[in-house]
């Protein structure tokens, strides 16, 4: 027979495993497999509805930080109640790198230069939630101007990634 004891603490683990797997999920930390800006990702989710995105990205043998916001919009998609459509902006800053030939008279080498870059970022993309393990798989794209750097002003519109996520 049960004893009274074990029978309360019996309720008192299964009401917080219950209560912990109702807790929504407010932070993230992910990889972003990217042709361009390839990095790693935290998230701060504020609420159902918006997240703060940090990337550490490279890109030409330099070093960015973007800070992004994020929105998300539910239930788009009749089919499946964890795909979730997901937009924003933001902006970056950090360096690249760049090799120069300089030639002076008979010699000619190769020098190393550091280019200070700032610009601005959009986000649009798909996520997909699974409930089941803590883990979202996403595809986005984030297009990205120079407002100046290396190039001067540049602008990259297709800065495809797919992204793996670890909601916790």
């Amino acid at each position: 027979m049960i004893s009274m004891k074990r029978l309360i603490i019996l309720l008192v683990l299964v009401s917080a495993i219950n209560y912990v797997s109702a807790q929504g999920y407010r932070h993230a930390l992910g990889i972003r497999a990217a042709w361009h800006t390839p990095g790693f990702e935290y998230r701060f989710y504020p609420s159902d509805m918006n997240s703060y995105k940090l990337l550490l990205s490279v890109r030409d043998r330099g070093l960015q930080l973007h800070a992004l916001a994020e929105f998300y919009e539910y239930d788009l998609f009749p089919f499946s109640h964890q795909l979730n459509f997901l937009y924003g902006f933001g902006a970056h800053a950090g360096y690249d790198t760049k090799d120069i030939v300089i030639t002076q008279g008979n010699a000619t080498w190769q020098d190393t230069k550091k280019s200070f870059l700032v610009g601005l970022d959009g986000l649009a993309g798909l996520e997909y939630v699974f409930y089941e393990a803590p883990l979202i798989a996403g595809f986005e794209v984030k297009p990205y101007f120079d407002l100046f750097g290396r190039n001067g002003f540049d602008v990259v519109l297709l800065d495809f990634a797919l992204t793996v996520k670890y909601i916790f």
